[in-house]
């Protein structure tokens, strides 16, 4: 892709690291230093709470634009390189089959009929 630019490739980077990661956490050959570290590196990227909130200017994004990709980088020098070979090719072959838009939205659509069943249970019962 030669007209993709930098900060285009640097994502996909990190989207398959963080899939190559998430192999690597269910794999028992895998260090459990590494499945900590990724583990917390993920949480970190998806907690609502932040070392300096998000609404800090310029360094409320600068943290998670540190810190995590920090995280992944470590979590993936713990993991023994031939694992983390075939984990790659594992997230490289993952991320070049296509997407079903289709079973996103009936996966969505599931989860906002349990969400209905949900409120309405608890309008009734509560």
């Amino acid at each position: 892709m030669p007209d993709e630019g930098w900060l285009a490739r640097v994502r996909r980077r990190l989207a398959r690291d963080a899939h190559l990661l998430w192999l690597a956490a269910r794999d028992p050959r895998t260090p459990v230093a590494a499945k900590l570290l990724g583990g917390l590196a993920a949480a970190y990227a998806l907690s609502p709470v932040d070392l300096i909130p998000d609404v800090v200017p310029v360094l409320g994004l600068l943290d998670d634009l540190v810190i995590v990709p920090l995280g992944l980088g470590l979590a993936l020098r713990l993991v023994p390189r031939p694992l983390a070979a075939e984990f790659r090719a594992a997230a490289d072959a993952a991320a070049a089959r296509p997407v079903s838009r289709a079973g996103a939205w009936i996966v969505g659509g599931l989860w906002l009929g349990g969400l209905v069943i949900l409120q309405l249970v608890l309008l009734r019962y509560w």
